[in-house]
């Protein structure tokens, strides 16, 4: 018994694993991997995949649950704190994308419904490649980030009307005032459905189903409402995504959508992969070879014509020029959705196959080139900015006020944007501790100001803005960025201007720690490893552990796993290995301490516990290098450095009442 569908799909599955294994190593999307897999495979490069249509089903299931998913996740109340964006920058954009692509589509010969279609196929971007590219950079919270996800939004929102009246450009749309009225009947009738299942039936429905607590029965009755909403579509005239979407946007609001949606990735993953597999396939290689001029200029028309109408709906934003720039870079691109949108118009024959494989050849090509583009778009803005640019589009519509920083000496310069950094400052603040903040938001910025904070905006990497918060004065230097190549370059920065100044940076991953530690920062704390740690912390104390054996182990685990990456078989660099290793640390000699009225030599710091004993605070003068006969007193502070087990070892040696066992033999 043969099953060509069955032989197609393992070739499809063996070689997308080994694309994306490839390009997740250069961290490049999977969705150009999968786009790659099906040129490879197709029938114009090695036609190894036989069973196109066969494929195109599985991907048509792909683009119903891609659909579905995305009417889960619409949420009206996230969609009306970004409106403006959304609804003012996102139809800005679409609408001139469109229309200046429709206008140069005419001179590739397009009827004007052809070219009104191409308009809108250009205008949308791809959501999916797009936001895991910010995702993996930590930008998608950034300025930038928000107004390109709120156009990605409206775009995802227009597609349903566009998928609604593509037929009415199509080979009928002499009649399209007899198509309209049916049309709209049927808009209402389905929002009057929604309407009705988003508010009584589907909460209604699930509860009964999640109460059995069967997890195959729930994730079959969400399998049920997706294909038979999009059936019911389908058979009204309407397509079967369209249907999806309502499907998803009935559940949206149930209690139990986030459940559904977290079960549904992985058939959703798996079932798209065979969409974008499927635009592969059907890409003519030959028509790209026989038109080579022709395909990569229209792709260079493309990206200029959608980076520069993104860029300037960024300006009208208020955006910088740095922030047009990115935003241009990060939309230039023509989007997954727009595949839906094109095979609806071949179906009506609003474009020729002609078009259609130019259409699959720009597309595919400039999903492909946008990691690269959004990679260099940081650089590309510094670079332009060189130029003589009018200062208005370097400060944007509605510029910042200049803030007067004063003077400062041994203060806090704070780096980040994220929660941690903004609720360092506000602790800072609160103990009158004297800091300045650097935010590359200008939002943020400008809310921090209103409530008298010192902040000042602008990116870190760059000197003048270091000189602005007098980097060179400051003490202390704490950068909570999340991308560890701005998080490398602002610690090199700092450093080349303040040799003396004790760099702490906060980092996503253990292995970055090596990286950070050669540029610099005197103290890297990576997020997933403190998080384990904090855990592990309320697991002992749970357990009725002391805090003094609690310090000794966390410090301790603190140890092995960050020496391990300052490790070096040089001996030569023994001493610059084991620096980042020490710390300094101030202790207060509480009332009560049995170490008031020792000395120094008496309480066997460095015998007992490894640690020197370098300085003491008494009564505001300090004394450096006390020798082992000073006595410590009541209030001192006393300064000790060691390793940070170590540390920990001493800790309450400075206010406990009973001498400590050690210190007696």
């Amino acid at each position: 018994m043969e099953l060509p569908l069955l032989k197609d799909i393992v070739i499809i599955f063996a070689l997308s694993t080994f694309v994306n294994f490839l390009f997740t190593k250069i961290k490049i999307p999977t969705i150009i991997g999968y786009l790659l897999t099906g040129v490879i495979t197709g029938p114009y490069f090695l036609g190894i995949v036989g069973s196109n249509h066969q494929i195109e089903l599985l991907a048509e299931i792909g683009v119903i649950l891609l659909m579905f998913t995305i009417g889960l996740e619409f949420s009206i109340n996230h969609l009306l704190r970004i409106r403006k964006i959304v609804f003012f920058g996102g139809f800005m954009q679409l609408i001139l994308t469109a229309g200046i692509t429709m206008l140069v589509a005419r001179l590739y010969n397009l009827n004007w419904s052809g070219a009104l279609f191409v308009g809108f196929l250009t205008a949308l971007s791809s959501t999916a490649v797009v936001l895991k590219l910010m995702q993996e950079r930590s930008e998608i919270t950034s300025n930038y980030g928000r107004t390109v996800l709120g156009i990605l939004i409206f775009q995802d929102i227009i597609l349903i009307p566009l998928l609604l009246f593509t037929p009415m450009l199509g080979s009928e749309a002499s009649d399209a005032s007899s198509q309209l009225v049916p049309l709209l009947g049927k808009t209402i009738i389905l929002v009057g459905l929604v309407y009705v299942g988003n508010r009584w039936l589907m909460p209604k429905v699930l509860q009964l189903v999640a109460h059995t607590k069967n997890q195959e029965l729930f994730m079959m009755s969400i399998f049920a409402i997706c294909l038979s909403v999009a059936l019911l579509t389908s058979e009204m005239g309407i397509s079967l995504a369209f249907g999806a979407f309502l499907a998803g946007l009935m559940i949206s609001e149930s209690e139990y959508s986030a459940n559904a949606f977290g079960h549904l990735i992985p058939f959703k993953d798996t079932f798209t992969s065979f969409f974008f597999v499927s635009i592969g396939l059907l890409l003519d290689l030959s028509f790209v070879a026989n038109h080579p001029l022709l395909v990569f200029s229209t792709v260079l028309l493309v990206l200029l014509i959608k980076m520069l109408v993104a860029a300037g709906t960024a300006f009208v934003l208020g955006h910088t020029f740095r922030g047009t720039i990115m935003v241009g870079l990060a939309l230039c691109q023509v989007g997954e959705f727009s595949f839906i949108l094109a095979q609806s118009g071949l179906k009506y024959e609003i474009i020729p196959d002609y078009y259609y494989q130019l259409f699959l050849a720009v597309a595919i090509i400039s999903m492909s080139v946008t990691p690269l583009l959004m990679m260099v778009s940081r650089q590309t803005a510094d670079l332009l900015l060189k130029l003589p640019i009018p200062k208005i589009w370097v400060d944007g519509l509605f510029p910042l006020p200049q803030v007067e920083v004063p003077e400062l000496e041994n203060h806090v310069v704070f780096v980040g944007k994220d929660s941690r950094s903004l609720n360092l400052s506000v602790m800072a603040n609160y103990l009158k501790m004297p800091y300045i903040s650097i935010i590359f938001d200008p939002g943020i910025v400008k809310k921090l100001q209103e409530k008298g904070e010192m902040v000042i905006y602008g990116d870190a990497t760059n000197e003048p803005i270091l000189e602005k918060a007098h980097i060179k004065t400051a003490d202390i230097a704490v950068i909570s960025v999340g991308n560890l190549i701005v998080s490398m370059s602002i610690v090199d920065r700092i450093r080349q201007l303040n040799p003396h100044i004790f760099i702490i940076v906060r980092t996503k991953k253990v292995v970055d720690i090596e990286e950070l530690y050669k540029l610099g920062a005197n103290q890297v704390i990576p997020e997933e490893f403190e998080t384990a740690i904090e855990l592990f912390e309320r697991i002992l104390k749970q357990r009725l552990v002391p805090q003094r054996e609690i310090n000794r182990v966390t410090a301790k685990i603190r140890d092995e796993h960050y020496g391990i990456f300052r490790e070096e078989t040089d001996k030569s660099d023994q001493l610059f290995r084991e620096l980042p290793n020490l710390e300094i640390m101030a202790l207060k000699v509480r009332e009560g301490s049995f170490v008031i009225g020792k000395s120094i030599r008496e309480i066997k710091l460095r015998k007992v516990f490894g640690v020197t004993l370098v300085a003491i605070l008494r009564k505001d003068k300090l004394l450096e290098h006390p020798d082992g006969n000073k006595k410590l007193e009541m209030d001192d502070i006393v300064y000790i450095m060691g390793r940070p087990e170590q540390i920990a070892k001493a800790f309450e040696l400075f206010g406990s009442e009973e001498p400590i066992p050690e210190i007696q033999k």
